[in-house]
């Protein structure tokens, strides 16, 4: 078994853990919220802080957030394509759209540190970067055009802006060109907090995930759009920004991230089609399971 392998299965049966917590009534969807809240505003920023702001950066590494913008406007035309081709009523053809487009980055965190260490996590969030600023702008104006409500731009500037993740970037890209260094008693507080990242999301996605679907074709459909076509634009991307080792393998491997729980958020939020994304986020989360290890046992770094 190779080594990227025996790296991943623990992660892997820690989201199988949490379905049985489900299955067998001890956690709900009311705890998998609360989780993924504390991934969100706690662990996750803690990592990106300490990982970014000790990192070495290079002029190389901007093209990662770029590419994860460039990934989500050329994967608008395919997916408005096909949900015009599957006839989806326009709640449906919302979620649809919504949910190929929106990148669950965070869902490789956990494989990447195990793989890649911090300066894995570190890549991956500057990537995660141009991710969340499509997503609360470009896509969740789609969100909003599909639904009933409406939401005004500054509405969705401020979430963007008030994202901890986000603001964790910044100050860490603050510090790190500052090239101030943190104590080692913070250093270690932000550490401690950072490893609860891979099980807080592991556990999460499997109180989440629901293995019965409607929707079949449209469900299938937007995986491997969202997939298989989100790992060829991010594999001939990186090819074309000349990125190798461990930027070309973040790359990858983001890119071809499930489809993120942020999409049910939005169509929650605008009146759209819930159980349809539901299945898409379940099945792409299962298929990110078999391919995310596969890739990273491939991809030399």
């Amino acid at each position: 078994m190779g080594a990227a392998f025996e790296k991943i299965i623990p992660i892997v049966l820690v989201f199988a853990f949490g379905y049985l917590l489900k299955a067998g009534k001890v956690l709900d969807k009311t705890d998998g919220d609360t989780l993924l809240k504390v991934f969100f505003n706690v662990s996750v920023p803690a990592l990106i802080f300490l990982s970014v702001s000790q990192m070495h950066l290079t002029l190389e590494l901007l093209w990662l957030p770029v590419i994860a913008v460039l990934i989500i406007l050329i994967s608008y035309f395919s997916a408005h394509s096909c949900g015009k081709a599957l006839h989806l009523p326009r709640p449906a053809h919302g979620s649809f759209l919504v949910s190929v487009l929106v990148m669950n980055v965070a869902f490789s965190y956990p494989f990447l540190l195990a793989t890649g260490g911090e300066e894995g996590l570190a890549l991956v969030s500057l990537f995660d970067f141009g991710n969340t600023f499509i997503v609360w702008t470009f896509t969740y104006f789609l969100a909003c055009k599909y639904g009933p409500n409406s939401a005004s731009m500054a509405v969705m500037l401020r979430k963007f802006a008030s994202s901890p993740p986000l603001l964790s970037l910044f100050c860490a890209l603050i510090m790190n060109q500052s090239h101030l260094e943190l104590p080692d008693l913070i250093v270690q507080f932000f550490r401690m907090l950072g490893h609860l990242s891979t099980p807080l999301m592991m556990l999460a996605l499997g109180i989440f995930f629901r293995p019965k679907i409607s929707q079949k074709g449209a469900v299938f459909t937007a995986v491997f759009l969202r997939m298989g076509g989100g790992l060829l634009l991010g594999y001939l991307l990186s090819y074309l920004a000349g990125l190798e080792g461990l930027p070309r393998v973040v790359v990858l491997v983001a890119s071809c991230s499930p489809a993120g729980i942020t999409s049910l958020v939005f169509t929650a939020m605008e009146d759209l089609d819930q159980e349809l994304a539901a299945g898409i986020i379940s099945y792409s989360v299962l298929g990110g399971l078999i391919l995310v290890p596969i890739l990273l046992q491939l991809t030399p770094r």
